[in-house]
């Protein structure tokens, strides 16, 4: 079975004298359940695993009981050291403080027992870290599937990657088109909306949220002001409620709001924000788009390549510091600018042939000589190569 890359950088860490609490954090369906079974199974050691996404009401108690369940594997001959692991546990409320509790005794005790911590909604699960657990975690971020991920595991062209994104449960699903659709549409966006948002932050306005989440595949890769979200969305809602949400979605690991690069100065949080979608499957089985219509029409297969690398430049950048924007000044627009401490990169993606002006970069440049500058696409870097390289190599 294909094992993510990152399966080399979390098994040293579980292989090493209990230390830290592993916690695998990321969007649904991006292989994290998986992901942890092919761990446990590396280690060849006793392993407890126990998911709260069941539908019994669970609490602090349900914790207290797996994680007893798991002291006893360390109480059979010869063993020593044991694994437990809890998935969607962001779903308990009090969860962090039960855990620290549960870890700090076995710690006191010099039980050897190693914690894995997996969960879909990344912003509820490093608000109970933060709050109770300092100290005592690592975080591994599990974003979306990258092309040569999809091209190992799947046999994906560049072409598929670009239009039906990195969900490897729906890679199987590509020759029937509606199949992929509906899977995407039902397993992705209804239930990370439904039940991943909505059941566990206080919606006021689910309509607007779902509405902003299909505004947002709509334009992805354009800049658009909540001003005119709100017009397009016909609401009544304010730009804070919408900035809200947008965050919300971006947590959940479906769409973005970029914010304007502005140098050193501080960013305007009302500032117009770039809406991207983190995965293009998303955008397209949204529209129930075909591919082979999609392909012929330049300027759609345009905005999906600007998505894809837009996408790709912000799942791979979680984890090592780097903030991806935008650019825009006086009608010039410039894709991405991606920073990391005093380093800026200028980001231009061009799947056009025929356009050879760079207006946007060009201008950037000026204001910001410093910067470095990667072209994307025609005359630059070609997708293949550039879906290939870590983000953080880039810097």
């Amino acid at each position: 079975m294909y094992k993510r890359p990152i399966f080399k950088d979390i098994k040293p860490r579980l292989e090493a004298p209990r230390n830290f609490i592993q916690v695998l954090a990321g969007p649904r369906q991006t292989g994290k359940t998986t992901l942890v079974r092919q761990l446990s199974n590396a280690l060849d050691l006793p392993c407890h695993y126990a998911s709260a996404d069941e539908p019994a009401l669970k609490g602090h108690a349900w914790i207290e009981q797996q994680w007893e369940v798991a002291r006893l594997l360390l109480s059979a001959p010869g063993v020593n050291q044991a694994i437990i692991i809890l998935d969607e546990i962001q779903k308990l409320p009090g969860w962090s403080e039960t855990v620290k509790r549960l870890w700090d005794e076995d710690t006191g005790a010099g039980l050897d027992l190693k914690a894995i911590i997996v969960g879909s909604a990344p912003l509820l699960l490093r608000q109970g870290l933060t709050e109770s657990l300092a100290g005592r975690f690592e975080v591994h971020p599990i974003m979306h599937w990258s092309y040569p991920e999809m091209r190992d595991a799947f046999d994906f062209n560049l072409d598929q990657y670009l239009f039906f994104g990195g969900y490897p449960g729906a890679a199987e699903l590509i020759s029937e088109p509606e199949r992929w659709a509906g899977y995407i549409n039902e397993s992705l966006i209804e239930t990370t909306v439904s039940r991943d948002i909505m059941l566990m932050v206080r919606i006021d306005k689910p309509v607007l949220l779902r509405r902003l989440f299909e505004l947002a595949c709509a334009y992805s890769g354009q800049i658009l002001s909540y001003q005119k979200m709100v017009g397009q969305l016909q609401d009544v809602g304010n730009t804070t409620t919408l900035a809200h949400y947008l965050g919300l979605l971006e947590s959940a690991g479906l769409v973005a709001g970029l914010q304007k690069y502005a140098g050193q100065t501080v960013r305007k949080r009302a500032s117009s924000p770039k809406l991207l979608v983190m995965n293009t499957g998303l955008m397209n089985a949204l529209a129930y788009r075909a591919f082979d219509i999609a392909r012929r029409s330049p300027d759609l297969w345009g905005r999906i390549t600007e998505t894809a690398v837009g996408a790709y430049l912000l799942n791979e950048s979680k984890g090592f510091g780097i903030k991806v924007n935008y650019w825009a000044a006086r009608n010039r627009e410039l894709d991405f600018v991606l920073t990391k401490g005093d380093a800026v990169l200028a980001v231009e993606v061009k799947s056009a042939l025929g356009k050879t002006s760079l207006p946007g970069i060009e201008a950037f440049a000026k204001e910001f000589p410093n910067a470095r500058k990667l072209l994307i696409g025609a005359q630059g870097m070609d997708l293949e190569t550039f879906f290939t390289l870590p983000v953080r190599s880039l810097l």
